[in-house]
């Protein structure tokens, strides 16, 4: 399973993106592709075209919620790297990844970086 960070499904929707040749691997592999409620809704926040959501829509196979286990996880990642301003979204999408033992997919590795010593490991290099 690989689950997708919101910056990684907004590049990934235009054809011949790298992003989008990924996402076309992964379809062709048979590789589950997951996004948490929380990346699916700063997804949705848009602007957002139709033929856009069409699309996500068909190849997500898995909406993973955000439970309680997530939180904890997320306010240790949110508490363990300097309580940035603004960073709680990246904490709770990270946490999900973590939780769920999934790679992440994302277009903004740097913001997730300060994770790994916490266990999140990433889909593409």
């Amino acid at each position: 399973m690989i689950h997708l960070d919101t910056s990684f499904l907004i590049r990934a929707l235009p054809s011949g993106s790298p992003e989008g040749r990924a996402l076309e691997e992964w379809i062709d592999a048979n590789e589950i592709l997951a996004v948490s409620t929380v990346a699916w809704a700063e997804f949705l926040y848009g602007p957002l075209e139709p033929p856009a959501l069409e699309v996500a829509i068909r190849v997500i196979d898995r909406y993973i919620d955000f439970t309680p286990g997530h939180a904890e996880i997320a306010a240790r990642l949110f508490n363990h790297s300097g309580r940035r301003r603004g960073s709680q979204i990246d904490c709770m999408i990270a946490a999900t990844a973590i939780a769920e033992n999934a790679p992440i997919a994302t277009a903004d590795q740097r913001d997730f970086r300060r994770f790994e010593s916490e266990g999140l490991t990433f889909a593409l290099a």
